[in-house]
């Protein structure tokens, strides 16, 4: 069966929901193989998670020599992954999670094996011929269109939420992989961070549940944060918002922020401008909170209501919480 590179999302070791996806949509192409960056000593911890989703071996690629340095060093390092598992056998695609870090990291991967990359797929399948078929939504969301990769071995970037993880037992067998880095691909290295201020909410791009709000609160995101907070929600902003100061730019949902697929999301005071439509359209169902009933928002929802937001969610939130305590 054909090997596929799963390249794990986590943070110091602790396994990321996306990396339980992309295993589930790589058995559909083959023997899904994972790759760890980071410390060896975590690699059994690691690989005890992801075996229970189907990995029958996980690449320890030691992330010491190349922590803090951006993207060039992590390309090299899975272009002699590849490199490496071609010759042993037949490699079928190469899977990462769609994040700003990961599509770089895979156009250089693409430049130096020689294959074709998609990004930003939010379903994967076996075409009748077993090769990798993507689903893509495009032109800021008016169109969904399949595809494959045509040259070398396909590099797939997928949306987080573009399948539910299913568990099956697989080997997980440790395998140490020693990469030789350049110096050439050293040479952009961060010297300092800032973390962000925890909120204790899911990550957007990550979140089953997006909860958001616009021009219509009027700056006060209260309900919209206590109404999320009811759901176990991340919480989003419409450019409109993050343009007048009443949130950071890294909440903002749409073409020039962040885009989301989550299983629900929640447009609270959002007029539903293409834009803003581009970044949460692939949602699978999608409600709207609006006072006007004309607003282009409502063309797109499986749900909506017509209603001040500042009434309706502190009510809805209400609802939860005594159904929540009934329970």
């Amino acid at each position: 069966m054909s090997e596929v590179l799963v390249v794990i999302d986590h943070a110091e070791g602790e396994v990321k929901k996306p990396t339980y996806e992309l295993l589930t949509i790589a058995r559909r192409l083959g023997a899904p193989s994972a790759v760890f960056f980071g410390s060896p000593d975590q690699g059994d911890a690691v690989a005890e998670k992801v075996k229970r989703y189907g990995a029958a071996k996980v690449y320890v690629i030691d992330d010491a020599p190349i922590k803090g340095f951006l993207v060039a060093p992590k390309a090299e390092a899975l272009q002699q992954l590849v490199e490496q598992a071609s010759s042993n056998g037949d490699l079928a695609a190469i899977l990462l999670p769609s994040t700003f870090e990961n599509k770089e990291v895979a156009a250089r991967l693409a430049i130096k094996i020689g294959s074709g990359l998609i990004t930003d797929a939010v379903d994967v399948s076996a075409g009748s011929d077993g090769s990798a078929v993507t689903t893509q939504s495009v032109f800021a969301g008016n169109y969904t269109v399949q595809a494959k990769v045509t040259t070398g071995t396909p590099i797939i970037t997928v949306k987080p939420n573009s399948a539910a993880p299913e568990e099956a037992e697989g080997a997980g067998a440790v395998e140490a992989f020693a990469a030789t880095i350049s110096d050439a691909a050293k040479g952009a290295q961060v010297v300092a961070t800032q973390p962000r201020q925890s909120t204790g909410r899911p990550e957007l791009t990550e979140a089953a549940i997006v909860v958001s709000g616009g021009r219509g609160t009027g700056g006060n995101f209260e309900p919209v944060e206590g109404f999320a907070d009811s759901l176990g929600a991340a919480v989003g902003a419409s450019r409109a918002a993050v343009d007048s100061g009443w949130m950071p730019h890294a909440f903002q949902v749409g073409q020039t922020g962040k885009t989301v697929s989550p299983q629900l999301y929640v447009a609270n005071g959002i007029s539903g401008a293409i834009q803003h439509r581009a970044g949460m359209q692939t949602s699978k169902t999608i409600v709207a909170v609006n006072k006007d009933p004309e607003a282009p928002i409502f063309e797109l929802v499986d749900f909506g209501v017509v209603g001040d937001l500042h009434t309706v969610l502190p009510a809805a939130r209400q609802q939860i919480t005594d159904r929540s305590a009934a329970h």
